[in-house]
């Protein structure tokens, strides 16, 4: 088809003219933190940075929606019920033509409708979690993803599968499973009660000390040494252990004492009745106690010793010996050693007998010193594991492969060999291996092939928490993720969790099956749940269930040999310093392929696919040109599946000039050009650290057309009069942040210069994508006169600001984020985000630094500056009277007091004596 031609077919899509990003991203906000409640669908196994429900829904929405014809409007919860006059008086035809750049929402009245649209094919070549295959199936279109990740793609099928799965059949094959091995996982998982009452140990039974027999039989016999049995007491009921607490020990290399790996003597904050104060271990007699700070001395409340919690055993990669004091590295020591010890330490516990009985929540749940008991019951499953040889072929036996992420590199600093892993297998200590295989064995046949499979669903899930690879947030008494900064980082204070689960805690397998049950209930009848004037609305289930006319493939997307086949490509591609989704994926896919090895080729390896990934991996020694070279090609496999007249819609991560000149060049190179851009919220981590990503964006792409050659000074000119018009059409119009209307003028600059890509001349030669792209970012920047104040204001008035909201703020600004963390006003620490306000530490010691350097303040600076020391009665007066000029000072004071609620802001530099101070 010639380019005139596709000029003259090819219509402008609704996404292409605007896109409702306040409606969204007030959703947004809201699903992030309870996908649970939105779409639980996507919370029944993991995938990284999974897209959110309701972002995929809005690109479905306004992608595939066109032709008026096509398009079939239901009401939610009546199957009959036609909208196909919909509203007063208002069609979708109409609807669509009256989506603009000023006003998107006309087509936003149809996002909580059951809309179907016929006659398109769609393709997700980088499916990933599947969140767009989902989404656009929910629309009745033919829908077809691959991934080259085995663990992704089996994630993805069980979603499109779950629409079309009997919940009750499901029900009955789990209620097998929790009858073959419930009872014998929650044995393992029992601790006398605090407030239990203790006999005489007559009453214990020699053969059964421990109370291991499942109605009344024994199945296997074991022994407590000698030491354990003598401390045995019977007690009159027991509590559900929710999380065992280890320590690594190692010797000292001077005087070999054990030396437990303590950064601090934390165990986890007090709750309920103890809310202000803290649970600690005391180092002289190894037991629980509450004392009211952890970082300052304290006394034993059980023997009396006086000791600093904050001041452990490790400081950073090394140990110290507390008698000799002797100084090691810790993996130094672990590979003189051939490993590390683990002793049992502390418990969280919850007793439903006192629940029962009403006590106090404190002694109903809370943390107690291990004892003999919770020692010999991890000794015994030691026992029972060495015994039952025939379930060693339900655990993983490959070893962990070596890799960016598992070995030291310039990606991770987490090396899983250093500390002692070599196998999978040692992930986990033997209790959790005996409970994971034996639940593994009763899944494996149980009901048909597709329930046994949602079980091994529900079971991969609980391993996010049931490893010796996890640790415990004292601060916020809960367990970490093994993922918490997708690594492997290996913990020195491993978190064993209950595997079957009791009433609380988190990741179990009864807590694991309710989400995986919610999904496949959710996919048979999804529901939206959307805001109309800030109330949360739910809408009747829809009719159309997940996953109806689509099909997923494994593979590398680049041996697609589809041509002209695919309406709309909507995705989520890899970007540069992607997670390695590979060697993360392998912990899931070596417990997977134990029941799906025969069924699937994808899982008769030991690992997943490596090379054939497109992202920059120095293991395999895949550069950024590597990367770059690789999404250019899959952008061409992309353009030959498209029609002529189709659009590909994604989103992506990354945001540096650098970058983004790289996909656009990439894009351009292939036959496309971008005609819109739009900001998201976005609900990702980057690789490691838990950083987020700089900010996420929608962009849009259509087949060129034909290119003109055109000079950079005119081009300069109609991407100056781009940028200007569209940012007085949205702030005359919109409510949008600053950053997201800058995200929009970048879109509609980059499709101007997409019109020309290749031919822009400049003193003779031709503009490299990146070039232009640096230039855009300084036309839109220098035609703002918003600086660091503005977006500081900004962040201030910004609920939950991350920075992904400095990144799109500077984007529109005379400023960017390194200035404004140069400064102190933003940082990360540990992955949490911090503010640089007035009584920030790391602010004030650069302003103070500067005062006493003398050198230049800013009117931030100073206002600061005084409101600290206004905050700690030292005089201001001084400052005020050095300083020439403060009425940008006094006028800034305002602006902060107004956007933080802080009047003392007014007072430092108001109408009062200043001297007094």
């Amino acid at each position: 088809m010639t380019d005139k031609n596709l000029q003259q077919k090819r219509s402008q899509l609704p996404i292409e003219r605007s896109f409702p990003i306040e409606r969204v991203n007030e959703i947004a906000a809201k699903e992030g933190r309870a996908k649970m409640h939105y779409r639980p669908i996507y919370t029944m196994h993991k995938w990284w940075a999974r897209r959110l429900g309701c972002v995929f829904r809005s690109i479905c929405l306004y992608t595939l929606l066109d032709d008026p014809k096509k398009v079939e409007v239901l009401e939610p919860g009546e199957s009959n019920t036609s909208l196909s006059d919909f509203g007063e008086g208002l069609d979708v035809a109409t609807l669509l033509e009256n989506v603009d750049l000023e006003d998107p929402e006309s087509l936003w009245e149809l996002y909580p409708k059951d809309v179907r649209v016929s006659d398109k094919k769609i393709l997700d070549p980088f499916m990933g979690g599947g969140t767009s295959l989902v989404e656009a199936s929910r629309f009745g279109v033919e829908s077809v993803g691959y991934d080259l990740n085995p663990v992704a793609w089996f994630v993805t099928k069980k979603q499109l599968e779950a629409g079309q799965t009997d919940v009750e059949d499901l029900e009955a094959a789990f209620e097998q499973v929790e009858a073959d091995v419930a009872d014998e996982i929650t044995r393992y998982y029992r601790t006398p009660c605090p407030n239990a009452q203790t006999h005489d140990d007559e009453t214990l039974d020699d053969d059964d000390p421990l109370g291991l027999a499942v109605d009344g039989d024994l199945d296997f016999d074991y022994e407590v040494p000698t030491d354990l049995r003598d401390e045995l007491s019977a007690h009159d009921h027991y509590a559900d252990v929710m999380y065992n607490f280890w320590v690594k020990e190692l010797d000292c290399v001077d005087c070999g004492r054990d030396v437990p790996l303590f950064k601090d003597y934390r165990v986890a904050k007090g709750r309920y009745e103890n809310d202000d104060q803290y649970n600690v271990l005391c180092p002289a007699c190894e037991s629980v106690v509450l004392v009211d700070d952890w970082q300052s001395e304290s006394t034993c409340s059980e023997c009396r010793h006086e000791w600093t919690p904050k001041e452990g055993t490790v400081s950073g990669s090394q140990y110290a010996c507390p008698d000799c004091g002797a100084q090691y590295g810790i993996t130094d020591a672990i590979d003189e050693q051939d490993g590390f010890n683990l002793r049992l330490y502390a418990v969280e516990y919850y007793c439903p007998t006192c629940d029962d009985r009403e006590l106090e929540r404190s002694a109903v749940k809370g943390y107690k010193t291990a004892e003999a008991f919770d020692q010999a019951l991890s000794d015994t499953a030691e026992q029972e594991w060495e015994k039952r040889e025939e379930l060693r072929a339900y655990v993983p036996s490959e070893e962990v492969p070596e890799g960016a992420i598992t070995a030291a590199s310039s990606i991770s600093g987490n090396d899983v060999f250093q500390h002692g892993y070599t196998e999978w297998q040692e992930f986990f200590n033997s209790r959790q291996l005996l409970n994971l295989s034996k639940t593994l064995q009763s899944i494996d046949g149980v009901g048909s092939k597709n329930t046994e499979e949602y079980l091994l669903l529900m079971l991969s899930e609980t391993l996010n928490y049931n490893t010796m690879m996890t640790s415990y947030n004292p601060g916020k008494n809960l367990i970490a993720n093994i993922f918490n900064t997708n690594s492997f980082d290996p913990p020195q204070r491993p978190v064993e969790s209950n595997l079957w689960g009791t009433k609380y805690g988190t990741g179990s397998i009864t807590s694991m099956w309710r989400m995986v049950k919610s999904g496949v209930e959710y996919a048979s009848a999804p529901a939206e749940q959307y805001f109309e004037q800030g109330k949360k609305v739910k809408t009747e289930p829809f009719t159309q269930p997940i996953g109806e006319n689509a099909t997923v493939h494994q593979g590398d997307m680049r041996t697609i040999d589809a041509e002209d086949e695919y309406d709309a490509v909507i995705t989520d591609p890899p970007y540069y310093d992607n997670i390695i989704y590979s060697e993360v994926a392998d912990y899931f896919y070596v417990w997977q392929k134990i029941l799906l090895e025969d069924e699937y080729d994808s899982f008769q390896y030991n690992q997943t696919p490596r090379a054939e990934s497109i992202v920059t991996n120095p293991f395999y020694d895949k550069t950024e040109k590597d990367f770059e070279s690789e999404l250019h090609e899959a952008f061409s496999v992309v353009h030959r599946a498209l029609k002529d007249d189709g659009v590909l819609t994604f989103t992506y991560h990354h945001s540096d000039s650098e970058s983004w000149g790289e996909l656009l060049a990439a894009l351009c190179d292939v036959g496309f050009e971008v005609t819109a851009t739009y900001p998201i919220s976005a609900d990702m981590q980057k690789f490691i650290g838990g950083d987020a990503v700089s900010f996420d964006i929608i962009i849009v792409a259509r087949p060129a057309e034909a290119r003109d050659p055109i000079s950079w000074r005119q081009l300069r000119q109609r991407i100056y009069k781009t940028a200007r018009r569209t940012r007085q059409r949205l702030e005359e119009s919109r409510d949008l942040a600053r950053g997201d209307v800058g995200v929009v003028e970048m879109g509609r600059c980059f499709h101007e210069y997409s019109k020309h890509h290749g031919k822009v001349q400049r003193n003779g030669e031709v503009m490299t994508a990146k070039e232009v792209v640096d230039e855009i970012y300084g036309i839109i920047q220098d035609a703002s006169q918003v600086g660091v104040v503005d977006v500081f204001v900004d962040l201030l008035e910004t609920d939950d600001p991350d920075p992904s909201e400095v990144n799109k703020l500077c984007r529109s600004a005379n400023t960017t984020p390194d200035e404004l963390e140069d400064a102190r006003l933003y940082g990360l620490d540990s992955g949490e985000f911090w503010l640089g306000t007035w009584d920030n530490e790391r602010r004030q010691a650069y302003i103070k630094t500067r005062v006493e350097n003398d050198e230049e303040l800013s009117a931030l600076d100073k206002v600061q500056f005084l409101r600290y020391r206004y905050e700690h009665g030292q005089t201001v007066s001084d400052y005020v009277e050095r300083w020439d000029g403060i009425d940008d000072v006094r006028e800034l004071a305002e602006r902060l007091a107004d956007a933080t609620g802080d009047d003392v802001y007014r007072r430092v530099l108001g109408d009062r004596d200043v001297t007094s101070y």
